[in-house]
This record gives C-alpha cells, structure tokens and sequence, in this order.
C-alpha cells in the first residue's frame, strides 16, 4: 500500500513537472515548435517519451494545461457570479467575464506564463476550438454569456458575433502583453492586475456599446 502510495505520489509529481514546462515552453516559443523531447528535458525528465506516456498528443497536453488552471478560474467565476445575480447591467456580466483570469494570475504572482501560452493556443484554429470546447464546459462561463446577450442592446447577428471575437481576442492578448511585461520587468499601463481587468472591462463594455454604422456587412 506504502509503495502504491509513493508510486502515485512521484507520477502526480513527473505530471505537474511537464505540464509547468510545457506551459512555459509553448508560451514563450508556441506550441508547435516545441517538441516533446524539449518538454521533457526541461521537466527533467530522462525519458524523452515522457510527455506522450502521460498525456498522449500535444492537444491533449495542451487540454491538460487548460484544466489544470480551469479550477482556481472556476471558483473565482462562481464568486463574482453570485455576487451578480440577476442584475441588468452588462457591466456587472463583462466583470465576471473578465477577471477571474486576472485574478487567477495576480494569485500566482510573477512570473506567470498561462496568458501568453492561450494567446499561443488561439492562434491555430485546431487548438482554438479545444480551448473553446473546455472554457463553454462551464455552466458558470455559459450563464455569463447568456447575461451578457441579455443586457445588450438589440444588435444585428452579424454584429453581435463580430464584437464577440472581439471581445474575446481583446481579453486574451491585452492579459498575455502585460503577463510577458511582467516577466521582463517593462513598465505595464496599469499598476496591478485587478486595475488591469478595469480597464479591461472598460474597453468590453465600450465595444458592446459602440453604435453600429449603417450598411450592410459583407
């Protein structure tokens, strides 16, 4: 029992090692010129089969990165949605749209490497639908959206699609140019990651907002 109990301990430990290194490693390289045997050497890992004896493919390495920060974000969605309960203003449903990656972040503390590595995900589209499919998993995430559609003023479909990519794009790349700020030690436009998701969900809400031109959209 004692050395199924070690056993599981050193797998739990080789598996958090890879996965810390190739979050690293796919953040600041990308994720399809980082090869296995990088991941593993920088895990320490002897074995360069490492990675795929754990994980298998490197989507499924990168779905496992995604999990693995999908439950402290999870538990912070929870708490601003609770706290929002069936407001009205669009405000309220952007914050809880945007921060709890910020906060998940300034958490950690610095350096993190998590929002660079989803801005690496979401430039190819295999793995952009990965991450779509493991963030739209949340029942919390789902409502969110939904409020969001709610409160918004009547937009044509196309519009409404459009200011969503968007959205999305703006959150993921403005949170991994202050991340990789951060680690270099460069000047950020915002003191902390809490005024960052401010400004943040100023900008959001702004585009949400925005009047619509008229003419059609080709």
């Amino acid at each position: 029992m004692a050395g199924g109990t070690v056993r599981a301990e050193q797998v739990s430990a080789t598996r958090e090692s890879i996965l810390a290194a190739a979050e690293r490693l796919f953040a600041e390289h990308g994720v399809y010129t980082v090869s296995n045997r990088q991941v593993s050497e920088a895990a320490g890992q002897g074995n360069n089969a490492a990675v795929g004896y754990h994980f298998g493919t490197k989507t499924d390495l990168v779905r496992a990165i995604i999990r693995k920060h999908a439950a402290p974000i999870g538990e912070i969605r929870a708490r601003l949605l609770a706290a929002t309960g069936d407001s009205t203003d669009v405000r309220d449903w952007v914050d809880c749209l945007v921060r709890p990656v910020p906060e998940h972040l300034a958490a950690l503390g610095s350096p993190t490497w998590y929002a660079r590595f989803c801005a690496q995900v979401m430039t190819d589209p295999a793995l952009r639908r990965t991450m779509a499919e493991e963030s739209l998993a949340s029942p919390d995430l789902r409502q969110i959206v939904e409020g969001v559609r709610r409160c918004l003023p009547e937009l044509p479909a196309e519009v409404r699609t459009e200011r969503g990519d968007m959205a999305r794009h703006l959150i993921v790349h403005v949170c991994a140019e202050r991340e990789r700020a951060l680690a270099e030690n460069a000047p950020t436009p915002r003191s902390s990651w809490h005024d960052a998701a401010t400004g943040l969900v100023d900008a959001v809400v702004g585009m949400w907002l925005a009047p619509v031109t008229p003419g059609k959209i080709t």
